[in-house]
């Protein structure tokens, strides 16, 4: 099997044997355009919490990544009887009709909305203001499935701004397509909506999207989204979306032919991977973000959470999602921006990167030492509170306050930011019974211990280092026919360590105190108490405006 996992800066490929799971051959392509959040590759400028990107990157990947990944295997291309995908989500491609991206359609290379909305763009929070405050008056049956309110990250908010910003690259939009399902076209030639990123990001509940009175009441011209810009539901996880086409073919070195299995979502796609396919397990893939998700028996709504739909991550259960919108991505721009040069010469000479430096030195510390407490919403806030008009804070520095203290006040502050979503689903009647970590960010032990002693529980965490990855290979096989069902690919396949990291119950209690302040800052500011961070945001668009002008 290949599984290929698209994230936010890179795309990997990897080579899985069917029978056991165990990864081959692995490569990674980093898009060339990356994340485009201050201009176009033209120049023109972007406003502020935009973030682009170019699609070709995507193909590149399949281009570059998997025949590096064939040939580091040695394996014989024949042998390959089917290949996965994932994405991030929701990321967003204006199409035409076969499936031209609009960024490549003569004249439209300047406009910033014929290029793919990634994830975290966020400059659709307006118009998730409005869908959220109608849905409210309206008693709209679809908002508890997603704790209350819908993210301006999702489908629904970003066309609106599209609509509403650019009619003329809305009009020419004849499918607004999630990448998840843009790349599968791609590899198949047919055009397949998945039901997970349908369910989760573009609020299909129970076969049915929102209703024409509720878009024409949010804008006259809006009314008919559905109809003409989304491709009715026709793809369920571990199922084929079509088989490998010549042109693919002739991307990847594979067969033409051999199964393409539905879109997915990278952190869902990862949970057989981590064999987390049971109820009460709560999944985090940790990275630049990080999402949490779980399967249960029964249906619940979680105030916050992103979402629950039925079969959305395993078959036969309900699968719910929650997540952060900054988690890796903050620990970077402090260490992008505010570390001081001798740190880095120190970390140089010691051959450590500045994570490595820092780390070490904010190990050494006791709880509650530095005298520090963040909120870790430098990139808004998913859950519980949805709102990514929320900004970062740390509050206590003085002067003798040091790198590593505020290093590791952001490390705790994402721990408390987890450990806020995993009270939610306890107190909603959706019991999180074990906690499971995968991600890139598992590499740093001192974090994880963090994560432990925070949460006051064991964490347990995948083996592969590659778990979206490896979790779409695994989707492959079911859809191939190799497994019956993901559970039986999921235990031949995945791989998890148990207990891997214990909380140390001193310390755990030491962390109840400063999650307390942390508490009552996290609702003071994100919950109505003050609105400063909101007007904050309006002042900067107001000065950017300005500045533009």
């Amino acid at each position: 099997m290949i599984g290929v996992d698209y994230g936010t800066l890179s795309g990997r490929a990897v080579v899985v044997r069917v029978e056991d799971g165990v990864e081959i051959g692995s490569a990674t392509h980093e898009y060339t355009h990356g994340v485009m959040d201050r201009e176009l590759p033209d120049g023109t400028p972007l406003g502020p919490d935009w973030a682009l990107q170019v699609p070709s990157d995507y193909v590149d990947v399949l281009r570059i990544a998997v025949p590096a990944a064939l040939e580091m295997a040695g394996v014989d291309p024949a042998r390959v009887i089917g290949i996965g995908t994932d994405f991030t989500a929701c990321t967003m491609v204006p199409t035409t009709a076969d499936g031209t991206p609009l960024n490549e359609v003569e004249g439209f290379a300047s406009d910033p909305h014929a290029y793919v909305k990634l994830w975290k763009h966020h400059a659709a929070q307006p118009q998730a203001d409005r869908i959220n405050d109608l849905a409210a008056k309206r008693g709209e049956a679809w908002l508890p499935r997603y704790g209350g309110l819908i993210s301006s990250e999702w489908e629904f908010a970003k066309g609106l701004q599209l609509l509403e910003e650019s009619p003329k690259t809305y009009a020419a939009t004849e499918h607004w397509v999630e990448a998840a399902d843009w790349i599968v076209w791609q590899l198949c030639g047919r055009y397949v909506r998945n039901a997970c990123t349908a369910g989760y990001k573009g609020i299909f509940q129970d076969g049915t999207y929102p209703t024409r009175d509720f878009l024409t009441e949010l804008h006259p011209d809006f009314g008919g989204f559905v109809e003409d810009k989304l491709q009715p539901v026709s793809g369920h996880l571990g199922e084929a979306a079509g088989r490998l086409s010549e042109e693919a073919a002739s991307w990847t070195g594979l067969p033409a032919g051999i199964v393409v299995a539905v879109g997915n979502v990278d952190a869902h796609v990862t949970a057989p991977a981590a064999q987390a396919t049971e109820s009460g397990q709560m999944l985090a893939i940790m990275g630049t973000s990080t999402c949490h998700i779980m399967n249960g028996e029964v249906l619940r709504e979680v105030p916050g959470m992103c979402g629950v739909v039925d079969g959305g991550v395993t078959p036969g259960l309900w699968g719910y999602e929650a997540g952060q919108s900054g988690v890796g991505d903050i620990f970077n721009w402090f260490v992008t921006n505010a570390v001081p040069a001798a740190y880095a010469e120190e970390a140089a000479d010691r051959g450590l990167s500045v994570h490595e430096l820092l780390t070490e030195k904010a190990a050494t510390q006791a709880v509650g030492e530095h005298g520090l407490v963040a909120l870790d919403w430098h990139s808004g806030n998913r859950s519980v509170l949805v709102d990514h008009e929320l900004s970062g804070l740390v509050l206590g520095l003085t002067l003798t306050t040091r790198p590593e203290d505020i290093y590791r006040a952001l490390i705790e502050a994402t721990a408390f930011g987890t450990r806020t979503i995993v009270e939610t689903f306890n107190a909603s009647g959706v019991p999180v019974r074990e906690f499971v970590a995968a991600g890139g960010l598992l590499k740093n032990e001192f974090l994880m211990q963090v994560y432990a002693d925070v949460l006051n529980m064991p964490i347990s965490v995948i083996t592969s280092a590659q778990g979206p990855a490896l979790g779409s290979a695994i989707h492959a096989a079911v859809a191939a026919g190799a497994y019956p069902d993901i559970h039986a690919a999921s235990a031949a396949m995945g791989g998890i360590q148990r207990d891997a990291h214990l909380p140390d119950p001193e310390r755990a209690a030491a962390y109840d105190a400063v999650y307390a302040e942390y508490r009552t800052l996290h609702d003071y500011f994100g919950r109505g108490g003050n609105e400063v961070m909101r007007r904050l945001r309006s002042i900067r668009r107001a000065a950017h405006a300005g500045g533009a002008a």
